[in-house]
Protein backbone atom coordinates (compact mmCIF):
# COMPACT_ATOMS: atom_id res chain seq x y z
CA UNK A 1 0.00 0.00 0.00
CA UNK A 2 0.98 3.59 -0.43
CA UNK A 3 0.78 6.74 1.43
CA UNK A 4 1.60 10.63 0.80
CA UNK A 5 2.81 12.28 3.69
CA UNK A 6 2.76 15.92 4.03
CA UNK A 7 5.51 18.08 5.66
CA UNK A 8 4.70 21.34 6.53
CA UNK A 9 8.15 22.74 7.56
CA UNK A 10 10.70 25.44 6.13
CA UNK A 11 13.66 24.07 7.41
CA UNK A 12 14.67 20.53 6.11
CA UNK A 13 16.61 19.78 9.14
CA UNK A 14 13.87 20.27 11.25
CA UNK A 15 12.65 17.73 13.68
CA UNK A 16 9.37 17.71 11.57
CA UNK A 17 11.17 16.40 8.52
CA UNK A 18 12.26 14.12 10.91
CA UNK A 19 9.80 12.59 12.01
CA UNK A 20 8.39 12.61 8.22
CA UNK A 21 11.91 10.42 7.31
CA UNK A 22 11.29 8.22 9.60
CA UNK A 23 7.54 7.25 9.36
CA UNK A 24 8.64 6.65 5.76
CA UNK A 25 11.15 4.53 7.46
CA UNK A 26 8.59 2.23 9.06
CA UNK A 27 6.39 1.90 6.30
CA UNK A 28 9.03 0.93 4.27
CA UNK A 29 10.20 -1.76 7.08
CA UNK A 30 6.02 -3.16 6.57
CA UNK A 31 6.67 -3.50 2.60
CA UNK A 32 4.54 -0.39 1.87
CA UNK A 33 5.54 2.77 -0.32
CA UNK A 34 5.19 6.41 0.74
CA UNK A 35 6.03 9.68 -1.26
CA UNK A 36 6.76 13.12 0.57
CA UNK A 37 5.13 16.47 0.05
CA UNK A 38 7.68 19.19 1.42
CA UNK A 39 4.87 21.76 0.95
CA UNK A 40 8.13 24.60 1.83
CA UNK A 41 10.60 22.95 -0.42
CA UNK A 42 7.90 22.82 -3.20
CA UNK A 43 6.90 26.03 -3.49
CA UNK A 44 2.87 24.94 -2.95
CA UNK A 45 0.91 28.51 -2.71
CA UNK A 46 -0.98 28.12 0.25
CA UNK A 47 -3.45 31.47 -0.07
CA UNK A 48 -6.71 31.32 -0.51
CA UNK A 49 -7.80 33.74 -3.65
CA UNK A 50 -11.16 34.81 -5.04
CA UNK A 51 -10.36 31.95 -7.83
CA UNK A 52 -9.91 29.49 -5.01
CA UNK A 53 -13.65 30.82 -4.02
CA UNK A 54 -14.94 30.44 -7.62
CA UNK A 55 -13.36 26.84 -7.47
CA UNK A 56 -15.34 26.06 -4.40
CA UNK A 57 -18.63 27.56 -5.70
CA UNK A 58 -18.05 25.18 -9.08
CA UNK A 59 -17.89 28.60 -10.87
CA UNK A 60 -14.78 27.30 -11.92
CA UNK A 61 -12.23 24.29 -12.77
CA UNK A 62 -9.46 23.66 -10.27
CA UNK A 63 -5.85 25.20 -11.12
CA UNK A 64 -3.34 22.95 -11.72
CA UNK A 65 -1.75 22.80 -8.77
CA UNK A 66 -4.55 22.32 -6.85
CA UNK A 67 -5.21 19.07 -9.40
CA UNK A 68 -1.78 17.71 -8.55
CA UNK A 69 -1.99 17.63 -4.93
CA UNK A 70 -5.39 15.81 -5.55
CA UNK A 71 -4.11 13.32 -7.48
CA UNK A 72 -1.14 12.58 -4.81
CA UNK A 73 -4.07 12.13 -2.32
CA UNK A 74 -5.81 10.18 -4.91
CA UNK A 75 -2.76 7.47 -5.29
CA UNK A 76 -2.32 7.07 -1.47
CA UNK A 77 -3.98 4.97 0.77
CA UNK A 78 -3.03 6.61 4.03
CA UNK A 79 -2.53 10.74 4.40
CA UNK A 80 -0.06 11.50 7.31
CA UNK A 81 0.24 14.87 8.01
CA UNK A 82 3.57 16.00 10.01
CA UNK A 83 3.61 19.58 11.03
CA UNK A 84 4.89 21.76 13.77
CA UNK A 85 2.12 23.23 16.16
CA UNK A 86 2.15 27.62 15.33
CA UNK A 87 -0.19 29.61 17.80
CA UNK A 88 -2.15 26.15 18.99
CA UNK A 89 -3.01 25.65 15.40
CA UNK A 90 -1.10 24.00 12.17
CA UNK A 91 0.77 26.01 10.40
CA UNK A 92 -0.52 29.01 7.60
CA UNK A 93 1.30 26.93 5.20
CA UNK A 94 -0.87 23.24 5.51
CA UNK A 95 -4.17 24.68 6.10
CA UNK A 96 -3.41 26.60 3.29
CA UNK A 97 -2.85 23.72 1.62
CA UNK A 98 -6.13 21.81 3.35
CA UNK A 99 -8.32 25.22 2.10
CA UNK A 100 -7.49 24.91 -1.54
CA UNK A 101 -6.90 20.86 -2.12
CA UNK A 102 -9.97 19.87 -0.22
CA UNK A 103 -12.63 21.49 -2.12
CA UNK A 104 -15.89 20.64 -3.19
CA UNK A 105 -16.32 18.29 -5.63
CA UNK A 106 -13.68 16.58 -4.54
CA UNK A 107 -13.46 16.18 -0.78
CA UNK A 108 -16.91 16.62 -0.61
CA UNK A 109 -20.08 17.69 -2.49
CA UNK A 110 -22.22 20.49 -1.35
CA UNK A 111 -24.71 22.86 -2.38
CA UNK A 112 -27.32 25.56 -1.11
CA UNK A 113 -29.85 23.45 -1.25
CA UNK A 114 -28.17 20.14 -0.69
CA UNK A 115 -26.49 18.21 2.43
CA UNK A 116 -22.90 17.34 2.28
CA UNK A 117 -22.08 14.39 1.15
CA UNK A 118 -18.84 13.21 2.24
CA UNK A 119 -16.13 11.85 -0.32
CA UNK A 120 -13.05 10.73 1.34
CA UNK A 121 -14.52 7.80 3.32
CA UNK A 122 -11.54 5.62 1.92
CA UNK A 123 -8.87 7.76 3.21
CA UNK A 124 -7.19 6.69 6.16
CA UNK A 125 -5.18 9.98 7.74
CA UNK A 126 -2.55 10.03 10.71
CA UNK A 127 -2.18 13.33 12.05
CA UNK A 128 1.35 13.70 13.72
CA UNK A 129 1.85 17.39 15.35
CA UNK A 130 4.86 18.34 17.52
CA UNK A 131 4.77 21.49 20.08
CA UNK A 132 7.71 22.94 22.02
CA UNK A 133 5.37 22.85 25.31
CA UNK A 134 5.31 19.69 27.88
CA UNK A 135 2.17 17.81 28.43
CA UNK A 136 1.26 20.02 31.45
CA UNK A 137 0.94 22.63 29.36
CA UNK A 138 -1.43 21.56 26.46
CA UNK A 139 -3.36 19.37 29.19
CA UNK A 140 -4.04 22.46 31.56
CA UNK A 141 -5.27 24.59 28.64
CA UNK A 142 -7.32 21.59 26.86
CA UNK A 143 -4.95 21.57 23.43
CA UNK A 144 -5.75 17.70 22.90
CA UNK A 145 -9.26 18.20 22.37
CA UNK A 146 -9.26 21.75 20.80
CA UNK A 147 -6.91 19.76 18.14
CA UNK A 148 -9.14 17.31 17.62
CA UNK A 149 -12.28 19.07 17.17
CA UNK A 150 -10.50 21.51 14.91
CA UNK A 151 -8.55 19.17 12.92
CA UNK A 152 -9.32 15.82 13.12
CA UNK A 153 -13.34 16.38 13.86
CA UNK A 154 -13.49 19.52 11.82
CA UNK A 155 -11.47 19.11 8.66
CA UNK A 156 -11.32 14.93 7.80
CA UNK A 157 -14.29 13.72 9.50
CA UNK A 158 -16.33 16.43 7.92
CA UNK A 159 -14.52 15.13 4.47
CA UNK A 160 -15.48 11.36 5.57
CA UNK A 161 -11.95 10.48 6.31
CA UNK A 162 -10.92 8.15 8.86
CA UNK A 163 -8.74 9.51 11.46
CA UNK A 164 -6.49 6.81 12.88
CA UNK A 165 -4.15 8.60 14.24
CA UNK A 166 -3.88 12.06 16.10
CA UNK A 167 -0.59 12.42 17.85
CA UNK A 168 0.86 15.11 19.56
CA UNK A 169 4.54 14.86 20.15
CA UNK A 170 5.84 17.98 22.78
CA UNK A 171 8.37 18.87 24.51
CA UNK A 172 10.20 18.57 21.32
CA UNK A 173 12.99 21.06 22.19
CA UNK A 174 14.20 19.60 25.70
CA UNK A 175 15.62 16.00 24.41
CA UNK A 176 12.97 13.98 23.60
CA UNK A 177 13.65 14.05 19.78
CA UNK A 178 14.98 10.77 19.73
CA UNK A 179 11.79 8.95 21.55
CA UNK A 180 9.42 11.31 18.46
CA UNK A 181 11.77 9.51 16.13
CA UNK A 182 11.00 6.23 17.64
CA UNK A 183 7.35 6.91 17.52
CA UNK A 184 6.93 7.57 14.16
CA UNK A 185 9.38 4.49 13.19
CA UNK A 186 6.57 2.56 14.96
CA UNK A 187 3.33 4.83 13.63
CA UNK A 188 5.06 4.39 9.67
CA UNK A 189 4.82 0.72 10.62
CA UNK A 190 1.42 0.68 12.65
CA UNK A 191 0.07 2.90 9.07
CA UNK A 192 -1.62 -0.51 7.45
CA UNK A 193 -2.61 -2.17 9.98
CA UNK A 194 -5.61 -2.89 12.04
CA UNK A 195 -4.71 -0.22 14.46
CA UNK A 196 -1.50 2.05 14.69
CA UNK A 197 0.97 1.31 17.09
CA UNK A 198 2.01 3.86 19.51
Amino acid sequence: MHALIVVAHHDPQSLTHGVAAHVGAGLVASGHTFEIADLAAEGFDPRYTAADHRVHRTHAAPPADVLAEQARIDRADALVLAFPIYWWSMPGLLKGWIDRVFINGWAIDYGPDTPVVKKLGHLQVHLLALGAADDSAFDRHGYAKAMRTQIDYGIFDYCGAQVVTSELLLDSESGTAQAHLKTARRIGQGVFQAETVI
